[in-house]
């Protein structure tokens, strides 16, 4: 794997940073997401069922319709 250059991967990152990671002990990396919101804005937009999300499809597209189907074979 030595000529795997992803920065995401800690083995090429330097020692020093990945000390620095290690020591936060599994602390998020970030703040935000729906995690650190208020339980109301939670409720909110999990009520919407989907709605919300920017999603990665136009609904009723060919790529959405081939990615539902791909789905169920692998369930």
């Amino acid at each position: 794997m030595a000529d795997n250059n992803n920065p995401g991967n800690f083995a090429n990152r330097p020692k020093e940073e990945v000390q620095k990671i290690a020591q936060k002990g599994g602390e998020a990396s970030h703040s935000g997401g729906f995690a650190s919101m208020d339980a109301d804005k939670q409720r909110e937009i999990a009520s919407m069922g989907g709605k919300a999300s920017s999603g990665s499809f136009e609904p009723g597209s060919e790529k959405a319709k081939e990615a539902g189907r791909k789905g169920g074979q692998s369930s």
